[in-house]
């Protein structure tokens, strides 16, 4: 290892030996003096070296020494000059760039150059062996070799510099900048593995950021500076991803962009929560995870609605179109039914995650947070306005897939409206975010639930259907997608459904037969019906035994249902018990493998960083036995040539050791350096008097020099000048012998300029008199054009004014009238009210009296007779059409005054309003009074006092009862 006075003579030194061809020696020198501790101390010439250093490392590929360079010269600079660090990477990046470019451009075909999966990995031994035994000449094996080195080396120059500048919090800027170069790199070249690695440096250096916070010169995320480098290159890497399609990086790269703000207890600005729910729609789009990205869909509109108040009113309707279309697109089934606990659990996790990463919570409570899911989000669509922003061709697909029954005609409906908002959508303004909205996407989505809904409707309504109908009546997809579609709803319990290909037809099941709302319409039905078949077929008296028996069958039925429900709760509470242990169980082996999976890995990774650091130790070692060994040997080898080189005797046969020879080789540097020193100054004397001697005596030489040279210039001046004075005066010479040539011609030029001039005079003249008639006829024809336009607008406003006053008299008449229409049906309302009213307190008075009849004859009666058709002719009650006028006696049936009335030959005064007249007719009254009271009684005892006032009260009722089947 070379030692130097001074950092400018390693500079020299290096200089000197890359002009002769030896770039390794000048890199070795170089790295020498910046390693060494004697040049730890910052100043202008290491920056000078530094470049210098850094130039041979990328004409040579060394990428190790430049990282170790690199490294010396961070601890170098870090406290008193870190700009200078900036500029010599900045440098170090702008060669890489240069180099890798220059071999770009001497490649025709860069993919053929670059067709490698790895730029980290080695050189396989197929490719050796292929490369030996096949005849690959000319470019293409050419540019394998020239142009991918420089590739590895660049990217190696991007790890290195990142590795370098992860822990600065001076250099940030830097560190971005690297980063962002770094992404362009990936994205220009398509290189997705070094892209992956890329990511998982940076994040692994945020990691150790976090991990070890009481560094020094640490960056501190909390100032907003450093914080916004790091989400940009953050947002960076999302986009990068996206635009290669690496979309598990770009989930990654959400998440990161979540933890950071977690870290720091901080939401990002609105500008780019919009670029990070855009990236996150393509996402969840990408990974078929509808739901979520229907979430993700509204909370950019949420944003896109509130922050950006440049957005057109056409852009606003695109965005709100996605998310419905979105929030439909969503499967209608739940994927859950019939799960396992564990995957239940695992399921509400993974919800709960992407929960917090849509809301942005950057402080989760999961007890508090409620599952996505479809129905929640249809109904915060029509909560929040967004469906109010949609086309209408959205709004009506989703009445349509949402709130109408229509079995046989929903898919003929949707496909139209499905073809208008194929065709919808495209690029946005500048002012939105989000670049492009196609709604065509969604199609395919919106067809199968659409065919789901038909399918689920159609089960409702039918029970058989031919396959060749079904697929009449669904255009999107042919049976076999149907039948598809189909199983997967079956699979989750959304529909009930068979298909029997022999018969060719489907059977729907009856999976709703066991719903709340349809078994309590089938008990009303039947409790209806039972009431019914009482009503028209009522029930024989039976023995007063039965009488006895019903109070205790009562209770028996209760204490027999008590039994059932105790019996139902204790199967139920021990169905419920056996199930607790089974999760129990099922949770306590599941705890039981994670732990000695867990206590499992630990110990392989404990073998695994044990067997690390001990091949780490020993490679350590050999390297350090290696290195003293190979410097050992040089020192001997040098101390062997000073020794034959001055006559000494050669030390090869002592026992030496290193130390031995370091001292000898310092002694003997020592001694050579005063002896170099006492020659220098020699020299110097030397050469000062040489020199003194030499300018006395070229003092007086120098001076008659001087005077000759003044003389010579002299001459030449005057010699110049009169060579200018003859040339002048024979330019002028020339100058007038050409006027006089010229002047002849003058008379013949203003005459032709004359004739020209006024011929333009003419045709100008000529040419105005030709537009001012033409201005003129505009103008006439312009006010004539007025006049009409004028006529006619008087005469529409005119008519317009006329057809207002039609329609607003039309208007007036039409209130008028329909007012006094309200009237008389207020009037007429009222009347019937007033009737209606006498004729329930008549019903009443004929109750009582019928009630207090009943009584009587009950009372008189002591044979035991049971029925009033039974009682003596003597007893029976006469018709009360004899006894209208005066009070009737107990035991009597009196007719109402309108009954009387009719009897009498009188029609009521209202039987034209209310039809009894045309209804009932006078024979009415005549077939009572020939029935008699005897028909009366038995009627009134079979079906009660209520049954029995309906049908013989008179008047509107009993016109009722007896027309109103036959009008059915």
């Amino acid at each position: 290892m070379a030692t130097f006075a001074k950092p400018e003579n390693a500079l020299k030194r290096a200089e000197e030996l890359i002009n002769v061809g030896q770039k390794l020696d000048a890199l070795q020198a170089l790295h020498d003096l910046i390693t060494s501790k004697r040049y730890r101390a910052w100043q202008k010439t290491l920056e000078r070296i530094m470049f210098k250093y850094v130039e041979l490392c990328v004409d040579m590929r060394k990428g190790r020494f430049a990282k170790d360079g690199l490294i010396q010269y961070r601890i170098a600079c870090q406290q008193v000059n870190v700009s200078s660090l900036e500029e010599v990477i900045k440098h170090f990046m702008q060669l890489s760039t240069e180099k890798a470019e220059q071999a770009r451009s001497q490649a025709l075909a860069l993919e053929e150059a670059l067709d490698v999966d790895d730029l980290e990995a080695d050189k396989r031994p197929e490719d050796l062996m292929l490369s030996y035994v096949s005849g690959e000449k000319g470019k293409d094996r050419s540019d394998r070799e020239l142009v991918t080195p420089w590739f590895k080396f660049l990217w190696e120059t991007y790890r290195t510099v990142l590795e370098i500048l992860r822990n600065n919090s001076k250099l940030e800027a830097l560190y971005a900048m690297t980063a962002h170069r770094a992404f362009q790199f990936c994205k220009q070249y398509k290189r997705t593995t070094e892209f992956r690695r890329l990511c998982e440096i940076i994040r692994n250096h945020l990691a150790n950021l976090n991990k070890y916070r009481d560094q020094r010169d640490r960056p501190d995320l909390s100032s907003p500076e450093s914080l916004q480098l790091y989400l940009d290159t953050r947002f960076e890497q999302l986009k990068i991803a996206t635009e290669l399609e690496l979309w598990q990086e770009a989930f990654r790269s959400i998440e990161d962009i979540h933890g950071l703000m977690c870290m720091v207890k901080k939401t990002p600005k609105p500008s780019l929560m919009v670029v990070y729910y855009a990236k996150l729609t393509e996402v969840f789009w990408i990974s078929s995870s509808h739901l979520y990205h229907a979430y993700a869909w509204m909370k950019l509109f949420t944003l896109q609605k509130s922050f950006n108040k440049n957005l057109s009113q056409k852009d606003l309707q695109l965005i709100a179109s996605s998310v419905v279309l979105a929030a439909l697109a969503v499967a209608p089934h739940d994927h859950r039914r019939g799960a396992s606990h564990l995957e239940l659990e695992n399921e509400k996790e993974r919800n709960l995650r992407i929960a917090n990463l849509i809301d942005f919570n950057l402080d989760p409570k999961p007890e508090n947070r409620e599952l996505l899911s479809r129905s929640s989000l249809l109904s915060e669509l029509v909560s929040r306005g967004v469906m109010s922003c949609a086309t209408q061709e959205v709004k009506d697909l989703y009445h349509l897939l949402e709130h109408e029954f229509l079995p046989l005609d929903l898919a003929a409906k949707v496909e139209p409206l499905l073809s208008k908002i194929s065709k919808l959508g495209g690029k946005l303004s500048s002012a939105s975010s989000v670049p492009e909205v196609q709604l065509s996407q969604y199609v395919p989505a919106i067809e199968q639930l659409a065919t789901l809904r038909l399918l689920q409707q159609v089960s409702h309504v039918y029970q058989t259907m031919t396959i060749g109908r079904l697929s009449q009546m669904i255009p999107f997809f042919n049976f076999s997608m149907v039948e598809k579609i189909s199983v997967d709803a079956v699979r989750h319990s959304f529909l009930a459904m068979k298909v029997d290909h022999m018969k060719n037809i489907i059977l729907f099941g009856n999976l709703d037969l066991e719903s709340d709302d349809l078994r309590d319409q089938l008990t009303n039905l039947a409790e209806s019906l039972n009431k019914a078949r009482f009503m028209v077929n009522p029930r024989a008296q039976k023995s007063s035994k039965l009488g006895d028996i019903l109070p205790s069958l009562g209770e028996i039925v209760e204490n027999e249902h008590k039994r059932l429900l105790a019996r139902k709760s204790i199967i139920e509470k021990r169905k419920e018990e056996q199930e607790r242990q089974l999760l129990e169980k099922e949770r306590e082996e599941e705890s039981r493998r994670l732990k000695l999976q867990k206590i499992t890995e630990e110990a392989e990774q404990k073998r695994l960083a044990a067997e690390y650091e001990q091949r780490k130790n020993q490679r350590i070692l050999r390297e350090i036995e290696e290195r003293e060994l190979e410097e050992a040997r040089a020192l001997l080898e040098e101390a062997e040539k000073h020794s034959k080189r001055k006559g000494k005797k050669p030390i090869l046969g002592e026992k030496v050791t290193k130390q031995t020879l370091m001292e000898r080789a310092l002694s003997e540097q020592l001694r050579e350096r005063q002896e170099m020193e006492k020659k220098l100054q020699k020299l110097a004397r030397t050469m000062d008097y040489l020199e003194r001697a030499k300018r006395e005596e070229e003092a007086s030489l120098i001076e008659a020099a001087y005077q000759r040279r003044l003389v010579e210039e002299k001459l030449l001046h005057e010699r110049e000048q009169q060579q200018d004075v003859d040339q002048s005066r024979q330019r002028h010479e020339g100058d007038l012998k050409e006027k006089r040539r010229l002047s002849r011609m003058l008379k013949n030029k203003e005459e032709f300029q004359g004739k020209v001039i006024k011929s333009r005079e003419a045709e100008f003249d000529r040419r105005s008199e030709e537009r001012e008639q033409r201005i003129n006829q505009k103008i006439h024809a312009r006010k004539l054009e007025r006049e009409a336009q004028r006529k006619k607008i008087f005469y529409v406003m005119h008519e317009e004014e006329r057809l207002e006053r039609l329609r607003e008299e039309e208007e007036a008449r039409k209130r008028e009238e329909a007012e006094s229409r309200r009237r008389e049906e207020a009037e007429r309302q009222a009347k019937l009210d007033e009737i209606a009213e006498k004729q329930r307190q008549r019903e009443r008075e004929l109750e009582e009296k019928e009630k207090l009849r009943r009584e009587a004859l009950l009372g008189r009666s002591t044979d035991g007779l049971s029925r009033p058709s039974e009682l003596p002719a003597g007893s029976r009650p006469e018709p009360v059409g004899v006894a209208a006028t005066g009070t009737p006696t107990p035991g009597k049936y009196v007719l109402p005054k309108y009954r009387r009335a009719e009897s009498s030959g009188q029609a009521p005064a209202d039987s034209d309003r209310w039809g009894v007249g045309s209804r009932q007719g006078p024979h009415d009254s005549d077939s009572w009074s020939r029935s008699g009271p005897k028909q009366f009684s038995d009627s009134w005892s079979r079906a009660g006092p209520r049954q029995a006032t309906g049908d013989y009260s008179g008047g509107s009722r009993s016109t009722w009862s007896s027309s109103r089947p036959r009008e059915r």
